[in-house]
């Protein structure tokens, strides 16, 4: 496994191998790296000849007031998990790279509506960073296929439309989500909780499962599904910060064409804010991966 930290020394090593004819794969990440992102790593071996894995701690995504000096940054333990796997490329930027005038001169990308609602509302500015960085890394590494966790599922949307809109040539990936046992779903904040938030973490998954069990039997009254789930959360010992059904395609409302809904979720457990979401298809006939896989 070769690490590359410029972008001309990463576009140099792919010509040579699209020139013997190979298809490139991109998994963007963050570090930390956990089960959840190898198996993305390995649906991209699946899907492609080459392997590019990017770390990079974005600042351009974080708040004022967010964990970005404290994020977990694990570069040697990434390194060996990561060779372990078989990557072919670790593509691991500075920030200067990335934003060489600064982050305040450089032109960001904006995916209206996806980007402003749930975890949009609650970190304004997130999926503008999120978008840009994602942008910039598909142009530099100009893969076939990226690949990308179903855990943050607004920001997959957010991919999907902002590629849709700029008709970028590559095909969106999305894997379903890595959990422990009990149901927590892989994450490199799960790090930040206490041994009894730990214990806890898992209601926010099950609260979501009950609420898709619900709809599943017929109840339709989302605003008090809603409602109950975020009572629920408090009673665990969340913050909650909110509980959405929504199109699982469009993240907007319901309606009778919806065809599969989502149960998104974030809370508040001690410092940690989770993200978890569950999915039920409301139209059996149909093959929903098949429906966004690109």
């Amino acid at each position: 496994m070769k690490t590359v930290v410029t972008t001309p020394q990463l576009r140099a090593a792919l010509a040579a191998d699209r020139a013997a004819g190979k298809r490139v794969a991109l998994v963007p990440t963050m570090g930390n790296l956990h089960d959840g992102h190898l198996q993305l790593v390995r649906r991209a071996q699946k899907l492609a000849d080459v392997v590019v894995v990017s770390i990079f701690v974005n600042p351009l995504q974080f708040g004022a007031n967010e964990d970005l000096d404290s994020y977990p940054r694990t570069l040697a333990a990434d390194r060996e998990k990561l060779f372990a796997e078989g990557v072919q490329y670790l593509f691991h930027p500075t920030v200067d790279e990335i934003y060489p005038a600064g982050m305040a001169a450089h032109t960001t990308v904006n995916v209206p509506e996806l980007s402003d609602t749930l975890c949009g509302a609650s970190r304004p500015g997130h999926f503008t960073g999120v978008a840009t960085v994602v942008t910039k890394l598909l142009n530099i590494v100009q893969p076939e296929v990226a690949v990308f966790g179903e855990k943050d599922f607004q920001q997959l949307a957010v991919i999907r439309r902002m590629v849709a809109d700029l008709c970028i040539p590559v095909t969106i990936v999305g894997v379903g989500t890595a959990r422990a046992e009990d149901g927590l779903a892989l994450s490199s904040r799960n790090g930040y909780l206490s041994e009894e938030q730990r214990r806890i973490a898992p209601r926010l998954h099950a609260i979501l499962q009950e609420c898709r069990e619900a709809i599943a039997c017929g109840f339709d009254n989302y605003d008090e599904l809603e409602e109950h789930a975020r009572a629920a959360l408090t009673e665990a010992g969340f913050r909650p910060d909110y509980v959405s059904i929504r199109d699982a395609r469009t993240l907007r409302e319901v309606t009778p064409e919806t065809e599969q809904i989502v149960v998104l979720g974030a809370a508040w457990l001690g410092q940690p804010r989770l993200i978890d979401n569950v999915t039920l298809n409301l139209n059996p006939s149909q093959d929903w991966g098949m429906l966004v896989a690109g």
